[in-house]
């Protein structure tokens, strides 16, 4: 086992640390103050080649690893957990799923631009009734001669607000046995019929827009299914579980920014004659964020490499997912603790943290729902 990176991978990971250090940290107070969604540093991110890491050169992509795009999505949360958010959803939610699915028709006409960064796609899944059970969707797609009818609406849904193309799950029939057909089905944004709806307040990755999706009569050709109309919800679970490494990344990100502040604080914090690092219970403290981080990145790394290798890792991505994001939700609260009450006041930044941490508990699945795949795998 080799647990160095490549010097490809570094050398992402250093353009990609460079480039949030820039452009992203600076506005990170800013971006959870408004609410507002980045879309010019969206902009920049695919000006500088970011939104093309894990792609083909086939389809205008660099052709890099899985791991190199985790290296990236982990730099840029670290610097801002809204940014960060975004960015996956728009590569593992948006473009991929078009990319592993795709026809070649459709990889021409929707991909590329994603790819280049000019555009961003989101995947409508979740619903009133379908998020966690994801069977338990109730927008219908009708085929009428060669045209989809949809009706139903999408909530919670990232990026939404900001896509060109959605891709959106829909009952398209039913099985033998009479369980419902869901498929996927590429939806223009400006598609007559959809209405977008981006104003949810949120307690955390506040710049990372959420957005409400209802679809009144959408008729879209028959050309726009993603893949066969058979194999719709398999597309969806092999989408979250890539998906869930994209999150695992987001959560060391957000955890290791919490860990070095939480650190270079301590280190200049006095009371009663010393810095507070000199105190065991603050040691303690760092010592376990510094270990829970570095286990929880080397498992998101291995989900990659798995992925990378063509190997089975659904269940490690849970691993991933379940222990980073619990891990980073726990650092965000130490390092409140740490800075004590300066750490609760808005203008240090630290408790942004532990508010963006905490939809990494909820997003692509639940804690919950990591530990029931978890015990899937284990035969339970």
């Amino acid at each position: 086992m080799n647990f160095e990176l490549t010097q490809e991978q570094q050398a992402v990971r250093d353009k990609a640390r460079e480039f949030a250090e820039a452009y992203i940290r600076p506005r990170a107070q800013e971006i959870d103050k408004t609410g507002q969604f980045p879309a010019d540093l969206f902009k920049k991110l695919g000006e500088e080649g970011f939104m093309r890491i894990p792609f083909s050169k086939e389809y205008g992509g660099d052709g890099g690893d899985t791991i190199s795009y985790m290296l990236t999505v982990e730099e840029v949360a670290r610097a801002c957990a809204s940014t960060g958010l975004s960015y996956a959803a728009a590569i593992s939610l948006g473009a991929s799923p078009i990319y592993n699915f795709g026809t070649e028709e459709q990889k021409q006409k929707f991909l590329l631009p994603l790819i280049s960064g000019e555009q961003l796609a989101s995947f409508g899944l979740t619903e009133v009734n379908a998020g966690s059970d994801a069977g338990g969707t109730e927008t219908t797609a009708v085929l009428e001669d060669d045209t989809y009818v949809i009706n139903g609406s999408k909530r919670y849904i990232t990026n939404a607000g900001y896509a060109s193309t959605i891709l959106v799950t829909a009952i398209t029939g039913k099985h033998d046995n009479g369980r419902k057909i869901i498929s996927g089905i590429l939806v223009p944004a400006d598609t007559e019929g959809v209405e977008i709806k981006s104003d949810y307040d949120k307690m955390g990755v506040r710049g990372s827009d959420t957005a409400e999706i209802n679809l009144t009569n959408v008729r879209v050709p028959r050309e726009n299914l993603l893949g066969n109309q058979q194999d719709g919800y398999k597309f969806f679970i092999k989408t979250l579980d890539a998906g869930r490494i994209s999150i695992g990344a987001n959560a060391v990100g957000v955890a290791q920014a919490a860990f070095e502040e939480s650190l270079a604080y301590a280190k200049k914090r006095n009371q009663f004659g010393k810095s507070i690092s000199n105190f065991q219970a603050i040691q303690f403290k760092l010592a376990d964020m510094a270990m829970e981080i570095e286990l929880a990145r080397n498992m998101v790394h291995k989900a990659a490499w798995l992925k990378d290798q063509g190997k089975p890792f659904a269940k490690e991505a849970a691993f991933a997912k379940l222990f980073a994001s619990e891990t980073a939700t726990k650092t965000a609260n130490q390092a409140i603790q740490i800075h004590g009450g300066f750490g609760y006041m808005r203008e240090n930044g630290v408790e942004r943290h532990l508010r963006d941490a905490k939809i990494l508990e909820i997003g692509e699945g639940t804690s919950e729902i990591q530990r029931i795949v978890i015990a899937k795998y284990l035969g339970c």
